[in-house]
């Protein structure tokens, strides 16, 4: 009996895709099916694997529908206790994925966990040990390009990063799916804080590793595309999460946060896209959901709101 489904969403990356599958095929545990989800790749990405990895099921978008809508989509397929999402650029090593399902195994009341990403050219340094998110606003991976011996031992995050991240199917159901609206970007955050609303917490499993290119899809580190949909996104993010009185208490950190990153991205030509992100943000303010403050979570309003604050100053000494 299968307990997992590995989902790897694709744009175009017919160059990664032996490696990624490759590696997936030689796993130490195989009671895992693999979904791929092609977002209307031209490259033909799609009939590499339907022709190359028969035991791959492949379904196609006619079109780019964005990377949440991709991953629900193989969500909804899905019929395992767990479901793992994979970006399309990356090599498993092979206990991937028995590390991934035997921590969630002990921790049972764990909603997700994030695998120890580290750089595809320098293995020896983090590319992500998951996420945190501080009160300006920003989310962060303390260990981006960091040793990776720093970052061997198992501890809670504020949410996993999807790039390389298990799921337990059961909960999902509790927090919805990913939110759609989230075309690209910061998706993963969002459904993890709504997981730790609800009181469930996020761990980072260093015994899962993987080796990642970085910004396969999207070509660079910073450009217009991850300019305009990363900070329209960071809006709508805390918008939906915090309620009113919460987002009244950070909101002189997160001014201060958009106007640091109006000045870094305006340095690196891009202050234009960055704007206009932001005034879209606001749209979808105004016409997206909002999580519902409920009483009974006040408790875990208190320890996220703990945490923003930790995590800001822990963001501060790190740039300093």
């Amino acid at each position: 009996m299968q307990i997992a489904t590995v989902i790897i969403p694709n744009l175009n990356g017919r160059k990664y895709l032996k490696g990624c599958l490759d590696s997936l095929m030689e796993q130490s545990r195989q009671d895992f099916s693999v979904i791929l989800v092609d977002n209307g790749s031209s490259d033909g990405s799609a009939d590499y694997v339907e022709g190359h990895y028969p035991e791959v099921c492949v379904k196609r978008f006619p079109e780019n529908r964005g990377f949440s809508a991709a991953v629900n989509e193989g969500i909804r397929m899905a019929k395992t206790k767990y479901v793992i999402l994979l970006n399309n650029d990356t090599v498993c090593d092979t206990g991937f994925v028995e590390e991934l399902v035997k921590e969630m195994e002990q921790e049972r009341g764990c909603f997700a966990g994030s695998a120890r990403m580290v750089q595809m050219d320098a293995p020896d340094c983090m590319d992500s040990c998951g996420d945190f998110y501080c009160a300006l606003g920003w989310a962060f991976s303390p260990a981006k390009g960091k040793p990776a011996s720093k970052y061997e031992k198992p501890r809670r995050v504020f949410s996993a990063c999807a790039g390389a991240a298990i799921y337990r199917r059961s909960l999902l159901d509790e927090t919805g799916l990913f939110d759609e609206a989230h075309f690209v970007y910061l998706e993963d955050v969002d459904i993890c804080w709504r997981a730790r609303i609800l009181g469930y917490p996020n761990w980072y499993i260093p015994g899962a590793v993987v080796r990642h290119v970085g910004s396969a899809t999207s070509g660079s580190a910073y450009n217009e595309f991850k300019t305009h949909y990363s900070s329209q996104n960071s809006i709508y993010l805390f918008y939906k999460n915090m309620p009113w009185l919460q987002i009244l208490l950070n909101l002189p950190f997160l001014l201060a946060g958009i106007f640091i990153k109006l000045l870094f991205f305006t340095a690196k030509g891009f202050g234009k896209e960055y704007l206009f992100g932001l005034a879209r943000g606001v749209q979808m303010c105004r016409s997206g959901r909002k999580v519902k403050f409920r009483k009974e979570h006040l408790g875990h309003y208190m320890r996220i709101q703990w945490e923003l604050w930790v995590n800001m100053f822990r963001r501060v000494i790190d740039f300093g």
